[in-house]
């Protein structure tokens, strides 16, 4: 897990300026930070704004209608229901946490402005007040991890690494704190420890403002393009604040993974390259389960090195993505394919004693460029003082799932060669699974 803090407004802006030390003093006092993300879900199509509907309805119909509204942060998630997202934070030290406006081009289609607010952490999405429980029995488990990494046929030597937990069970109260834990750990074999992850994040904090946000929020439209002239305005924002987001800063494309293998075998992992990804990284997982209270976690990455995780599909910043390409963390830009070694993810869980299939899950990134912008530009003069008045940072990836075993292709994606499949090598389509889904 990566550690969450807030990350000070003057640090973070310190960061737009890496060599201006011997020049400036001190950092902007207005600084914007713009994530923009795409997700997906392998093979299918966008179901947010469907589930989005299904949820207005049943949010009216419960009374709470604001509960669909998108709030800030909407662009950490790894893909799922899919679509285009969209966050922005400032932190205007001259007016902390007073309302903003983006003046937004056309293309992006959410009006002329976003209309940037404060929010009180949490308020968002409150949390209903659970009644604590009483004392509980925890049962005896057991929990294996198996470790593998590397792009490949086969599995290397050395792999896995294994760890099993046990957990002689008892009883549990929490009422009583950690002294009420009546329950024995133990651990025997090891996995890798996992890779250090950044935050640079903006949370929620005072001081700050966001879009979306509760009063404001909408959901960004299929298509929509953050290219174009943007300018900030508001109490204390600087005149200046006006800048252009190139096309290399806009929206990533989604990624059209595709599969090919059934999961006993090695499994062919192909995607098209996106011409702003910087560098690709893909982890997997699958639990199985191997009895009562017995259950086995396989876990695997397209790294060359142990210890990459999940904990990768996030922003990272250029000197991160430099580091993690030179030791073969990261997948290069101009990388279209990868194979999961052969068997890792294989088999069902034991349910009843009778095996019940539970695909394995991957997830995918693409790391899209970070830009920083400060007015006015460094001076090219190290003699010549530079006092910034305001700084932008723009940061773009996109991630998709996908279930291991399930046939990617036929929704939303490139087309095969046009050839069918025999009978004996048809897998399970996602375009299947979707039209018994909806009915269709």
């Amino acid at each position: 897990m990566r550690p969450r803090f807030a990350l000070p407004a003057l640090a973070c802006a310190a960061l737009a300026l890496p060599a201006a030390s011997q020049q400036a003093a001190k950092p902007p006092p207005v600084n914007l930070y713009i994530d923009a993300a795409t997700q997906s879900m392998a093979g299918m199509p966008d179901m947010g704004g469907m589930l989005g509907g299904l949820g207005g309805f049943l949010a009216r119909r419960m009374g709470g209608a604001e509960a669909t509204t998108p709030v800030y942060p909407t662009t950490r998630g790894s893909g799922g229901l899919g679509g285009q997202y969209l966050d922005v934070a400032l932190h205007n030290r001259l007016r902390p946490g007073v309302e903003a406006q983006d003046q937004i081009p056309p293309g992006l289609r959410l009006g002329k402005a976003l209309v940037l607010l404060p929010i009180t952490p949490g308020s968002a999405t409150p949390t209903p007040e659970r009644p604590v429980p009483g004392q509980a029995q925890v049962p005896d488990m057991e929990l294996t991890i198996r470790e593998y990494w590397g792009c490949g046929p086969n599995v290397r030597p050395g792999q896995p690494k294994v760890s099993t937990i046990k957990v002689k069970g008892g009883t549990f109260d929490p009422r009583r704190g950690p002294q009420g834990m009546g329950i024995d750990v133990q651990a025997t074999g090891s996995v890798s420890k996992g890779l250090y992850v950044p935050d640079r994040d903006i949370d929620v904090q005072p001081g700050y403002v966001y879009w979306p946000n509760p009063k404001t929020g909408k959901p960004v439209p299929a298509g929509a393009s953050l290219a174009g002239e943007h300018r900030i305005t508001g109490e204390g924002i600087p005149a200046s604040m006006q800048f252009q987001v190139e096309a290399a800063s806009d929206f990533m494309p989604k990624l059209a993974l595709r599969s090919q293998g059934e999961p006993s075998e090695s499994i062919a992992l192909s995607w098209p390259g996106l011409a702003q990804a910087q560098a690709y990284f893909i982890s997997g997982m699958h639990m199985q389960m191997q009895g009562e209270n017995r259950y086995t976690l396989t876990v695997w990455s397209s790294a060359e090195v142990p210890g990459a995780g999940s904990e990768l599909h996030t922003y990272l910043g250029p000197g991160q993505l430099d580091k993690w390409l030179k030791q073969k963390v990261l997948l290069p830009a101009a990388t279209t394919s990868c194979a999961i070694p052969r068997g890792i993810f294989a088999g069902g869980s034991q349910v009843q004693g009778r095996e019940a299939g539970m695909p394995g899950m991957l997830t995918m990134t693409a790391y899209g460029p970070e830009r920083w912008i400060t007015y006015p530009p460094k001076p090219a003069d190290p003699r010549q003082p530079w006092n910034p008045e305001w700084s932008v940072r723009l940061r773009t990836r996109s991630s998709t799932m996908a279930m291991v075993g399930m046939d990617f292709g036929g929704m939303g994606m490139p087309e095969d060669d046009g050839e069918a499949p025999s009978p004996q090598q048809k897998k399970p389509s996602m375009k299947g699974l979707l039209k018994g889904i909806l009915g269709g």
